[in-house]
């Protein structure tokens, strides 16, 4: 997110309950492994701490974004699983304060579930209204001290005044902010289509590339940045504002997530591999 300061496999494709991560070894191989298959038959959620938990509520590095406070589980929390589905609500407390939640799959020790290189994909609905701030998104698996070089992969980032697109992006953050530097694209969508119903956004990462995917299709691409020295975790928030107002945004809004996939892959051949998700059911 704009607003962040530093933002293996599996042996063979199981039904899971819950994200796995094991270690790749190197190839030439292009398959793709599960890393992390979350389908929220439950939820698994923790304040910072990763294990037993799946995700935490804050972004590992104190992070917090947006003009909604994100909470901490619990029962006046913005989460709820049921049916599969995970909703991220925003809402005002009882003062007239908005708040709202954030899951990210790893904590400041840099434990957590990723991939170097590999696809990252969610099905989501977005909540309607100006003022929203969805969003999908990757940061560097690493612990939070002392580290920098972090690359960040926004995969969407849908603002709610804006029914007719949305925004990718792919950050490079340095602790010199001079170095810093960050590209982005607009990817145009039918109007309103993106709060009507689900729709899949993902992003394939190689080392050639950063290709990104709307409903399975290519909508950009970028080469990768030779700062990707590691694996990647991915986040899902619910913010509010980026200094779009947030006088009209419906109280209460809600974020529908049907799913976190996260597939591993080798290096692949120099002539790198085909680009997208799997070829296997979800």
């Amino acid at each position: 997110m704009k607003k962040s300061t530093f933002c293996f496999l599996a042996a063979a494709l199981v039904t899971l309950k819950g994200p796995t991560a094991a270690s790749a070894e190197i190839s030439g191989s292009c398959e793709l492994h599960p890393v992390m298959i979350e389908d929220f038959d439950e939820e698994s959620i923790s304040a910072h701490r990763i294990g037993p938990a799946r995700w935490t509520a804050h972004t590992p590095w104190s992070g917090d974004f947006g003009d909604a406070q994100f909470l901490d589980p619990g029962p006046r929390g913005p989460f709820k699983v049921e049916n599969g589905i995970l909703s991220i609500t925003a809402a005002k407390d009882r003062a007239g304060r908005w708040t709202s939640g954030l899951i990210a799959a790893a904590d400041a020790s840099g434990a957590g579930a990723g991939t170097r290189y590999g696809y990252f994909e969610v099905r989501m609905k977005m909540p309607p209204g100006p003022g929203t701030w969805p969003a999908f998104w990757l940061a560097a698996l690493k612990p939070v001290a002392g580290s920098d070089r972090n690359v960040e992969i926004d995969v969407i980032e849908y603002y709610g005044q804006f029914t007719s697109a949305y925004r990718t992006a792919l950050h490079i953050w340095y602790k010199d902010m001079a170095k810093t530097r960050a590209t982005g694209e607009k990817i145009t969508v039918p109007d309103g289509s993106l709060v009507q119903d689900y729709h899949t956004f993902g992003v394939d990462v190689s080392p050639q590339a950063v290709a990104f995917f709307l409903d399975g299709k290519q909508v950009w691409s970028q080469p990768t940045p030779p700062e990707l020295d590691g694996p990647l975790y991915p986040l899902v928030n619910l913010a509010l504002g980026s200094g779009w107002p947030i006088d009209q945004t419906p109280n209460p809004s809600t974020l529908l997530v049907d799913y976190v996939h996260v597939y591993g892959r080798d290096a692949g051949p120099p002539g790198g591999c085909p680009a997208g998700p799997p070829h296997t059911p979800h």
